[in-house]
């Protein structure tokens, strides 16, 4: 593959990089791209050898492939496949198993001679461990070599299982895993505790001998590791940083994960632009925080030196452009998130009338409300708006299995207390403690067990609503059937969800839906969720009359914030109320401490809420705007 010629666009970019508009487009391409290859070997009378990676990045290229088999013909017949990995110890049948994973996505729907699959084997003895990597090189070589090596990237930057501080000529071994890797893999594992610290993987330097190599990345979730991959020095910190030496590469990615990248991200730096609103509020915003300045303060040599003389010619003189961006972020912030009665509210967020509206905050998880936009949700209910809040999931999955049995011991000695029979909770109890004695990593748990933790959450949930100031009236515990399903099956229909979401809307007729913007994860559950309630807001938009008048604003959870230029509404909060927002979260007891998933972040849910607060008044304060304690920002989604 010849390198890309290098435009002064992508001059920071140091190997070939492919943008797509969404990853269905992309994955269709990389399938056509091994199927050409395929098609090619086979006429030529050769085997094609492919190099496949897990995960969740190439389902949909072998989805392509799979279609591209039933519906056009393509013959796996001459392919031999190489896989790039698989965790140690790991049973060939477990569900977490990658032989697994490749005949549920490929390997079943199409014609392979089984004799031609080759998958790092993880049940064997570690002993055996070290002939067995010999051999996989060896097999490679025999084969010729691959012809195409498929890669996706993780957030450590590893390629492969290839973890920072891997050899740029390292071949087939046992490998230790990152934390962060492991922590990303929780959720297949039904926790971190049970994710396996090694993993036999192919070496960076057999990837380097494949004659082709296509690594694909999906979503913003990932642009940060891209940039760095792409953009940063060649590093051991980072082996995705290695394949700049390769002229066989390609990096293949969406939108999102391209977003970090400097021809989109800060494109003055690079090329002349069109300077519609958002793009001068975003470079004046950057240019403030680069240099560490108010806005008011940057000078015309600040924009000539920092990419952005095309600006100031164009829209100058420079004090102008300050003026107009530092009033625009002014009139983000508000003290009435419903809406300031009896106020101009020409250069306000939110509209002044009707001056008590109807607001429904949605909540994908059962804490999310408090978490995200506590003060908000408290500041609504003080100011006397008939406030409603939805908690979308059961969020069973989050509870510890010693909690469920704690609440059971609970309930059954409160029954003995009271005189009540308790022998049908003792034989749930008991069940349940049998199945938790030898559950396996992510197995679904017990109906009964399933129930006991929902409820747990349910209750926490509906305390901390109590808190905020709701009735029980105004508490609605949706627990939509998704989140469930898809433990069994990632297919899944979500009609029943659609409907059962557009029913909650239309009894609230809100003037205002509240909802988690956090869109990184495409097969998140805050993104479901979305995506659920943008569908039922789009259907009821056909029919009914009060839709015409909803806002729809978007929060963020708690690890990362909106970026500054893209916040519309952001709400001040006192030292007081950043108090009583700890204590709505404070009831949430099961996830305090140390929650089941807790992610890459050692910091308690509600520190982390209330550092990514207090980071973003530091921000606006920067810029030159009042300093508060903390600010809750929001983003209104225009559907």
């Amino acid at each position: 593959m010849p390198r890309l010629n290098l435009l002064e666009e992508t001059r920071f970019e140091k190997l070939p990089v492919i943008v797509y508009p969404d990853m269905l487009s992309a994955s269709k391409n990389v399938a056509k791209r091994i199927a050409d290859i395929i098609k090619q070997k086979a006429a030529e009378g050769k085997q094609a050898i492919l190099g496949l990676a897990t995960g969740a990045t190439p389902v949909t290229v072998y989805n392509e492939l799979v279609r591209l088999h039933k519906e056009e013909g393509l013959s796996f017949k001459n392919v031999v496949s190489f896989n790039l990995d698989e965790y140690f110890p790991m049973a060939p049948t477990a569900a977490q198993s990658y032989k697994v994973f490749m005949y549920k996505h490929l390997f079943s729907h199409v014609d392979i001679d089984p004799e031609n699959v080759h998958i790092p084997d993880g049940a064997l003895k570690q002993d055996d461990v070290a002939a067995f990597c010999v051999a996989y090189e060896q097999k490679i070589t025999a084969y010729g070599g691959l012809d195409l090596q498929v890669l996706g990237i993780g957030r450590t930057g590893h390629i492969g299982f290839n973890e920072p501080g891997s050899a740029p000529n390292s071949g087939t071994r046992l490998v230790s895993l990152d934390e962060l890797t492991r922590s990303d893999a929780a959720h297949d594992f039904g926790g971190k505790a049970g994710v396996p610290v090694k993993a036999i993987t192919m070496g960076i330097g057999t990837i380097f001998k494949a004659r082709e190599i296509i690594l694909m990345a999906w979503s913003a979730k990932k642009a940060e590791i891209i940039k760095k991959a792409v953009e940063g020095e060649v590093s051991a910190d980072i082996p995705a940083t290695y394949l700049q030496h390769s002229d066989h590469v390609e990096f293949v990615l969406d939108t999102g994960a391209a977003s970090a990248l400097t021809r989109f991200d800060t494109p003055w730096l690079v090329k002349d632009c069109v300077w519609d609103e958002q793009l001068i509020k975003k470079a004046v915003i950057w240019l403030a925080k680069t240099l560490n300045k108010p806005i008011l303060k940057l000078t015309e040599d600040d924009y000539n030196n920092h990419g952005m003389a095309q600006l100031a010619t164009e829209k100058g003189p420079v004090y102008n452009i300050n003026i107009h961006i530092f009033n625009k972020l002014q009139h983000t912030i508000t003290g009435w998130p419903g809406g300031k009665p009896n106020a101009d509210d020409s250069q306000r967020p939110e509209r002044a009338l009707p001056a008590k509206k109807r607001a429904i905050v949605f909540s994908p998880h059962p804490d999310d409300d408090v978490i995200s936009m506590g003060g908000t949700f408290i500041r609504l209910a003080d100011q006397g708006h008939d406030v409603h809040v939805a908690y979308q999931t059961s969020g069973n999955t989050a509870v510890w299995d010693d909690d469920a049995l704690r609440f059971v011991e609970f309930a059954i000695d409160l029954s003995k207390s009271q005189g009540i029979d308790a022998q049908s909770l003792e034989n749930l109890y008991n069940k349940m403690r049998g199945f938790i004695e030898t559950k396996q990593p992510n197995q679904t748990d017990l109906a009964g067990l399933e129930n006991i933790k929902g409820l747990i959450r349910k209750g926490e949930a509906i305390a901390g609503a109590r808190f905020v100031g709701l009735d029980d009236a105004h508490i609605h515990f949706q627990n939509l059937p998704f989140y469930d399903k898809r433990k069994v099956s990632k297919e899944v229909s979500y009609e029943d969800d659609i409907q059962q979401t557009m029913q909650l809307l239309q009894q609230v007729q809100p003037q205002q839906v509240y909802a988690a913007g956090d869109f990184a994860d495409p097969h998140g559950t805050h993104k479901t969720c979305f995506d659920i309630l943008h569908e039922s807001l789009k259907r009821l938009a056909k029919t009914e009359e009060w839709v015409k008048d909803c806002w729809l604003w978007l929060y963020r959870g708690a690890w990362h914030e909106f970026e500054t230029y893209e916040i519309e509404m952001c709400v001040p909060l006192s030292p007081e109320e950043v108090e009583r927002k700890r204590l709505a979260i404070f009831k949430h007891q099961s996830q305090k401490d140390r929650p089941v998933f807790p992610g890459d972040d050692a910091r308690e849910f509600w520190v982390r809420a209330e550092d990514r607060t207090s980071e973003t008044a530091q921000i606006y304060n920067q810029l030159g705007l009042a300093e508060y304690e903390a600010m809750e920002a929001f983003v209104r989604f225009k559907f």
